[in-house]
């Protein structure tokens, strides 16, 4: 599954949807089609269902790291578009967090002056902590 190269796209700000495990390969076609999204896949069998020719990018690697490396060569992907700007659960577009929201953080996140996010589906919270520098 490319389910980690999925959220390493939603880190980089692109709008993207994660199969469900175990979801029916012409079930994903008709998503892939439906909200005209590029499915990303290293199942060579998928490009035999005839709708998803056009939609499908089969991808060689194997590994997140080899497979965005893949990415970035076989599609114009820029990895800084919009960092951090959508929930890596849920891919819905973060929005600053209010007061409230950031009295959820741990002690001593979030002093930097950096802002703080939220995930208004979810409620996860977002910051620039040290794995971002």
């Amino acid at each position: 599954m490319l389910a980690g190269l999925g959220r390493w796209l939603r880190v980089a700000g692109y709008d993207t949807a994660i199969a469900e495990r175990g979801c029916p390969d012409r079930d994903l076609v008709a998503q892939a089609c439906r909200e005209e999204r590029i499915l990303l896949t290293r199942d060579r069998r998928l490009v035999e269902i005839r709708r998803a020719r056009d939609r499908t990018l089969v991808l060689a690697a194997d590994g997140i790291d080899t497979c965005a490396a893949e990415l970035s060569r076989r599609l114009t992907l820029d990895w800084t578009r919009s960092p951090l700007s959508r929930c890596t659960l849920c891919n819905t577009k973060l929005q600053v967090a209010d007061r409230r929201m950031q009295a959820r953080l741990p002690p001593g996140v979030g002093q930097s002056g950096a802002p703080v996010t939220v995930c208004p589906t979810c409620g996860r919270l977002y910051w620039e902590g040290s794995h971002v520098r």
